[in-house]
C-alpha cells in the first residue's frame, strides 16, 4: 500500500491519465524523436523545457512587423516593442506570487544575480559573510565568490558554504537555521537556490526569510529550479530579492531571458546602489537621452537594455499556457507524478532486493521537493544513463553518480513515468 494508492502495472497509469484533468497541455508541445521516428520519453524539464507549438507563430509576428516597419515596429508592431517586456509582467508575478511591480523579466539569470548582490550585498568590516549551500550550482558558486573578492573579503573568512550531516544528502532545516543564529551577526547575505540543482531539495524560504531577518540579513534565492516547479508566494515570504532562468521548467528555449524579482519595500529606495542602464531609467523620460540616470520603481529599476523581443516572444507562448493551466493545478499533478515515479523506483527495490543497485538521494517529502528525483547509481551510472538516451529516454547525468529526472506536469504523463521505470529496470539487469 501508499500513500496514494499507486498500483504497479501500466493498466494504472493509463486509467491516471484518462481522468488527468491536464492531459491536453501535452498536446501544445513539441518532443524530440528517437533515431527511430518514436517520440522521446523526456524527462529533462528541469535543464531544459519542450518547445511550445505555438512558440513558431509567436516568433513569426515580430520577424514580420520588423520586415513590414522596421524601426518603427518599437511602437508600431502588433506588440510593440518598446514596452513588450510588459505582456508578460502580470503573468510573471502570478507565478512566482508576487506584485507586479516586483517583477521584470530581463537579462540572463546570472546577470541578474550579480546586479542583486551590488545592490544588496553591502558589506561591512562586521557584517560581510554569504551564507550558501556547499553544493550550489556552479555559476552561483562563481558569483558569489567573485563579488566577495570584489569587495576585498577572503573567502575563508567571508563565505559560509552549508553542507548535509556526514552520511546524509541534504541539509536540514534546523542546520540553516542554526547557522543563522548563530552567524547572524557576521552575516550580509544568505543566498540559496530555492531548489538545489542536484539533490532536487527544496527549501523552506519562508523560514530562511524570518529567520535571515530577524538577524539582520539580506535574504536572496535563486529560482532557477523552482520557478514554474514550485507553488512560489514571494511577496508574502519576504525575501529581499529572487532570480531565475526561464528555459527550465518555463519552456523560453535555450538561453531565454531571465527573470528577477524585487520586494516591494524595496521598490521606491532610490538611494540603493546599482548598476545602471538606460532601459532601467524613467520610461517617461527615458528618450530625452539625459545625462542622469532616474531608476523607474520597483524591479524594472534594475534594468540595463531592451532585451530580445525573438527571446520574449517564444516565453509568451509558455507563459499563456502557464496562465491558462495555472499553478496550483500543476503543482497539485506534480507531486502526484513524481510520487508515482518514487512508488515504481521503490517497486524495483522491494521487488529485487537490490538496495545498492540505485538510491533516490531527493527528499521523501513533497513539500521538500519539486518535479525532478535525483537517483544515485554508484556502478556504471554514465554507461546506464548512455543506454537510456539510446533506448529514447532523455534525462540527466550529473558526475560522479546521479542521475536527474523531472516528470513536469505541463507535458509529462504517467505513461511516461512507467516507461520510463521499465527501461530503467532493463538497463540495471532488473527488468521482469
Amino acid at each position: 500500500m501508499n500513500d496514494f494508492g499507486f498500483q504497479s502495472g501500466e493498466d494504472f497509469a493509463i486509467a491516471m491519465d484518462a481522468r488527468d484533468p491536464l492531459r491536453n497541455y501535452r498536446e501544445l508541445f513539441l518532443f524530440p524523436k528517437t533515431a527511430g521516428g518514436g517520440e522521446c520519453v523526456y524527462l529533462c524539464g528541469h535543464s531544459l523545457g519542450l518547445q511550445p507549438k505555438t512558440a513558431a507563430a509567436y516568433i513569426a509576428q515580430e520577424l514580420k512587423d520588423w520586415a513590414q516597419l522596421g524601426v518603427e515596429g518599437h511602437f508600431r508592431a502588433t506588440n510593440p516593442w518598446m514596452p513588450y517586456h510588459k505582456l508578460l509582467t502580470e503573468q510573471t508575478a502570478t507565478l512566482v506570487g508576487a506584485k507586479a511591480i516586483e517583477v521584470v523579466v530581463m537579462n540572463s539569470l546570472t546577470v541578474n544575480l550579480h546586479l542583486m548582490m551590488i545592490s544588496f550585498y553591502r558589506p561591512t568590516a562586521l557584517k560581510h559573510k554569504i551564507v550558501v549551500e556547499r553544493g550550489a550550482f556552479p555559476s552561483d558558486q562563481y558569483a558569489v565568490k567573485s563579488q566577495i573578492r570584489f569587495h576585498g573579503f577572503d573567502l575563508a573568512s567571508s563565505l559560509i558554504e552549508l553542507s548535509p550531516l556526514p552520511g546524509e544528502s541534504c541539509l536540514r532545516d534546523e542546520q540553516i537555521e542554526s547557522v543563522i543564529e548563530d552567524s547572524g551577526d557576521e552575516i550580509a547575505l544568505i543566498l540559496l537556490g530555492g531548489v538545489n540543482y542536484a539533490t532536487g531539495q527544496a527549501f523552506d524560504m519562508a523560514g530562511v526569510t524570518r529567520a535571515g531577518h530577524a538577524r539582520g540579513c539580506v535574504v536572496g534565492f535563486d529560482l532557477a529550479h523552482a520557478a514554474g516547479n514550485l507553488q512560489l508566494k514571494l511577496h508574502e515570504w519576504g525575501p529581499d530579492f529572487a532570480v531565475w532562468c526561464s528555459y527550465k521548467y518555463l519552456n523560453g528555449g535555450p538561453g531565454c531571458v531571465a527573470g528577477c524579482f524585487v520586494h516591494e519595500r524595496h521598490a521606491h529606495s532610490w538611494d540603493l546602489g546599482r548598476f545602471a542602464g538606460w532601459w532601467g531609467h524613467d520610461e517617461r523620460t527615458r528618450f530625452e537621452m539625459g545625462p542622469d540616470f532616474r531608476a523607474m520603481p520597483g524591479a524594472e529599476g534594475w534594468q540595463l537594455s531592451n532585451p530580445s523581443i525573438i527571446s520574449l516572444a517564444v516565453l509568451r507562448a509558455s507563459m499563456d499556457i502557464f496562465e491558462e493551466a495555472g499553478m496550483d493545478r500543476l503543482r497539485t499533478k506534480s507531486v502526484m507524478l513524481t510520487s508515482y515515479l518514487e512508488f515504481l523506483l521503490n517497486e524495483i527495490l522491494l521487488n529485487h532486493k537490490s538496495s545498492s543497485s540505485f538510491s533516490i538521494v531527493t527528499p521523501r517529502e513533497s513539500d521538500r521537493r519539486g518535479a525532478q528525483l535525483s537517483i544515485r547509481i554508484p556502478k556504471n551510472g554514465r554507461t546506464l544513463c548512455e543506454w537510456l538516451t539510446q533506448h529514447g529516454i532523455v534525462g540527466d547525468w550529473r558526475e560522479p553518480d546521479t542521475f536527474r529526472i523531472a516528470p513536469v506536469p505541463l507535458y509529462n504523463s504517467y505513461q511516461d513515468v512507467f516507461r520510463f521505470v521499465q527501461r530503467f529496470a532493463a538497463a540495471l539487469g532488473l527488468g521482469e
